[in-house]
């Protein structure tokens, strides 16, 4: 969460096309058929996750459009995977695997059946047969009729997929490795790491859901599912869109990278990566608020804490929303306007040697803790040609944040995000040559 990572809002709901049971598949999806999906086991414990989406329409400028669909092949050299640059959409599925073979060939499998089936999820298509002769269908079936609905689908591999297991230790990224320990760091076990990625974003949580599902089931045999995160109410804004909040009521991403001078910089890896050109590393945070305690602070309090105006998020320095903020800027204390432990001062890319990453992240709730409190946070995800750089900003995060009072860093996992495929090869192909 920073102001570049100040994380964003609930921002719910699609446009629904006129006579389409939105409410009931919505309630539906809320109401447990992760159950029957593969990977139960990881599943059975994520329904409902999204009962808590409000109903209220997007924005008029934002209307959605679930005829909408992104090619997943390449059509150029050193192209980046969807789900990076793309606008973001409203829901995002995340999950992780491991790998459950030492068999290089059925990695290289698993990852080329991976790359078909994507294809055709993001044409709204299915992944194979739903033919009642044929009796077990290829394809689960539920989102038939739905529409490709802005679907991409993110395909990452872990440091583990460079261990000693599949011989691919010289082929290894320069920056891939383990995120190290932090000062924020209460991670948990079922919550972190992973050998292998897939993030479905979509604007509508069944197509989502349905990618990740078949994905899965593909998976039967090769890998097993380690953790998985329903994310609704994107958390940061494209260049087209009006900036989401977070669960805790601010605007976020609003200094996010936007330009393609930045992503040249900051995000995309150039061709000394060797067959990682183009590509990108993702850093994944599973990060708990502590949603009650938040609520009942002074809003006053609150952005000083952020060091940013809830209602219009404009910088405690002065001016709009997208006005630079003023660091130095001194109230008639003597003290500065904006906390020197505030969020934004802290993750300021003015304040970090002018690093930047480029941060995708979407909200999620889980119901209720142990305490009978609301379960909610922000799934945190963000796209980096070094991983460092994140590691830097949190360090200095997880230190000194004002906000740590009210979150919680509860899961961590890092992986290397190859370049799209052209049409007729697969994800991470030049892995196995």
């Amino acid at each position: 969460m920073t102001d570049q990572h100040h994380h964003d809002g609930v921002d719910s709901t699609e446009s629904a096309p006129s006579g389409a049971p939105r409410l009931s598949r919505r309630a539906l999806f809320g109401g447990g058929i992760a159950a029957a999906a593969a990977g139960a086991g990881a599943l059975a414990g994520i329904g409902g996750s999204l009962a808590a989406q409000a109903a209220a329409a997007p924005p008029a400028d934002e209307a959605i459009d679930l005829s909408d669909s992104h090619p997943f092949y390449a059509t150029a050299a050193k192209q980046p995977q969807g789900g990076i640059q793309t606008s973001p959409q409203r829901y995002c599925v995340l999950m992780t695997f491991d790998m459950s073979t030492t068999l290089t060939t059925q990695l290289q499998v698993l990852l080329a059946r991976w790359s078909a089936a994507i294809a055709q999820l993001q044409a709204g298509k299915t992944v194979g047969s739903v033919d009642p002769k044929a009796g077990v269908g290829d394809d689960t079936g539920e989102a038939l009729d739905l529409g490709p609905a802005s679907l991409t689908v993110t395909v990452g591999l872990g440091p583990g997929i460079f261990d000693q297991r599949f011989g691919l230790a010289s082929k290894k990224p320069a920056h891939l490795a383990q995120i190290p320990t932090l000062p924020s760091d209460n991670l948990q076990a079922a919550t972190t790491g992973g050998d292998l990625c897939l993030q479905a974003c979509a604007d509508d949580p069944q197509v989502a859901y349905h990618a990740i599902r078949d994905l899965a089931r593909m998976a039967r045999g090769t890998a097993t599912v380690r953790w998985t995160v329903l994310g609704f109410g994107r958390a940061s804004a494209g260049k087209d869109q009006t900036t989401p909040r977070n669960l805790m009521g601010f605007k976020d991403g609003t200094r996010n990278i936007e330009t393609e001078a930045e992503f040249e910089k900051f995000v995309w890896l150039g061709d000394d990566a060797g067959w990682m050109a183009g590509g990108t590393y993702q850093v994944v945070r599973k990060i708990e608020i502590n949603i009650e305690i938040w609520d009942a602070d002074f809003v006053g309090d609150q952005q000083s804490v952020f060091g940013r105006t809830k209602v219009e998020g404009a910088p405690l320095s002065g001016g709009t929303e997208h006005t630079t903020p003023d660091f130095h800027a001194k109230a008639s204390n003597g003290d500065t306007k904006i906390d020197a432990r505030s969020h934004i001062a802290l993750a300021a890319h003015e304040n970090n040697g002018g690093v930047k990453i480029h941060r995708r992240p979407y909200n999620y709730t889980d119901g209720l803790n142990q305490y009978g409190q609301l379960d909610a946070g922000l799934l945190f995800t963000a796209f980096m040609n070094d991983p460092e750089h994140f590691t830097r900003i949190q360090t200095k995060l997880g230190a000194s944040d004002r906000l740590n009072e009210y979150i919680s860093h509860i899961g961590s996992a890092v992986f290397a995000v190859p370049p799209a495929p052209k049409e007729g090869q697969y994800i991470g192909q030049g892995l196995f040559s």
